[in-house]
């Protein structure tokens, strides 16, 4: 396993900086990023059956990992 798809700094490339500077300077932020890898981890190796889960857990991995995204994009839009 290589990559792992939608990482923060490939889902807002643009923010890529912003993610950078947040993560040192925002303990909520880096928190919030943290906790979004982990789940962004667990949905891939799901995913790709490294750690099978049933259908209900992969689709709560996605909401929770969908939550956390929207949460991180409302303060990088803001920073």
């Amino acid at each position: 396993m290589t990559n792992t798809p939608h990482e923060l700094a490939e889902e807002f490339p643009e923010k890529a900086a912003a993610i950078s500077a947040l993560k040192q300077s925002d303990a909520h932020f880096a928190k919030l990023a943290d906790e979004y890898h982990t789940v962004n981890r667990a949905v891939h190796r799901a995913e790709t059956n490294v750690e099978p889960i049933s259908d209900q857990a992969e689709a709560d991995l996605r909401k929770t990992r969908g939550a956390l995204k929207d949460e991180i994009w409302g303060i990088l839009s803001k920073a």
